[in-house]
């Protein structure tokens, strides 16, 4: 059990340098509009897939190259995301990859191996991030991190929402009631 605290900690305390880190080297917004913007979209599964597919559909031209980052079991999305960037048009293999990832938790997992198994993700995560080095981190180097709640979220925040609300830079949710209740919420009504 010890140990389980101490890889607990650890992956925490690598989690909020990593974050220190990205936002001391994060570029002013006026220099990310002017040029292409290297994207990473975080994909999961079931329909927070045709959520952030869905968002991503009205991104311009420049925000390219894009990568989309999901658990190495995931073959449904693997398989939507191809489906989009083919209806984008155009030679779009050179504008977007695909990273896999361990998943941090399955569905019904214990929480004691939930967090090994996020400890992995994470160990595995990290250094993708700063080999891809985004201007942009879509969900959840030079980042601003924009995230958008499922729409299935309609009272509380989700896990991932609670521990981004005071980092991310943006924060949608999709029901006017759920900003209410948290008011740096930005509300973008449904996307979906």
């Amino acid at each position: 059990m010890e140990n389980t605290w101490l890889l607990a900690v650890v992956t925490l305390l690598i989690f909020f340098v990593s974050l220190i880190y990205i936002a001391l080297k994060r570029p002013s917004s006026s220099t990310l509009s002017s040029k292409e913007a290297t994207v990473l979209v975080i994909v999961g599964s079931g329909g927070h897939t045709k959520e952030i597919l869905t968002l991503m559909s009205g991104l311009g031209r420049h925000y390219t190259p894009r990568h989309y980052v999901m658990a190495v079991t995931d073959k449904m999305s693997e398989g939507k995301v191809h489906d989009f960037e083919t209806q984008k048009g155009q030679d779009n293999s050179k504008n977007y990859e695909i990273h896999k990832i361990p998943r941090s938790r399955e569905v019904r997992q214990s929480w004691i191996t939930t967090v090994l198994s996020t400890l992995h993700a994470t160990l595995v995560s990290f250094p993708l991030v700063f080999k891809i080095n985004p201007n942009i981190i879509l969900t959840l180097g030079k980042t601003q991190i924009i995230y958008v709640e499922s729409v299935c979220r309609v009272q509380t925040l989700s896990m991932s929402a609670k521990l981004l609300y005071y980092i991310a830079d943006d924060m949608f949710v999709q029901w006017e009631g759920l900003q209410k209740r948290y008011p740096r919420c930005k509300y973008i009504g449904r996307l979906v």
